[in-house]
């Protein structure tokens, strides 16, 4: 099967040299995915990076399987929050069986309105590229922080030990 992973920066993925890296945010993310397609064709896409803990009892590598726009504001004009007008896609569900993702162009550090588990930069972006493409598409994150007022300092101290434990997640599964 031909497998692209993705990570948004290489500071995430430290000593995993099979990685794309897309950048930082939704626009990169959807960008870079779409190059890195043309280039390779995959099959299936595997999303790996870090994300802030929304649900404080998560801990360590956990799989997202719905996404939304955590950032996308239109309650003004009635719509909901993370729903983009006029777009026929209002959220992205891949299975029940994981964990929700809130993604934005923000780094979360303060407890945010959308009720999701994890936070993220990029994962909405490649589920929807993935979506509309016919892509496979899986999502991982190495919580690194709590989304809290420590979340800078916890992100920073944790990216290695985040691509350690996903080097050895992705051993144990066969990804």
């Amino acid at each position: 099967m031909n497998k692209l992973f993705l990570a948004a920066i290489k500071e995430e993925t430290i000593g995993l040299d099979y990685f794309n890296h897309t950048g930082v945010g939704k626009i990169n993310a959807t960008y870079n995915t779409l190059k890195l397609i043309n280039i390779y064709e995959p099959k299936i896409i595997i999303n790996y990076g870090t994300g802030g803990a929304v649900n404080n009892q998560l801990k360590g590598i956990v799989e997202c399987t719905k996404f939304y726009q955590r950032d996308m504001d239109v309650r003004g004009l009635g719509f909901k929050l993370g729903e983009t007008p006029f777009d026929k896609i209002k959220e992205i569900i891949i299975s029940q069986n994981g964990h929700s993702c809130g993604t934005g162009d923000s780094f979360v550090n303060k407890k945010i309105d959308m009720k999701v588990d994890v936070v993220d930069m990029e994962a909405y972006a490649i589920a929807k590229v993935c979506m509309l493409e016919n892509i496979e598409f899986r999502c991982f994150k190495y919580i690194s922080d709590n989304a809290d007022e420590n979340a800078n300092i916890d992100w920073n101290k944790n990216l290695i030990l985040g691509a350690n434990a996903f080097s050895k997640f992705i051993n144990d599964n066969s990804l």
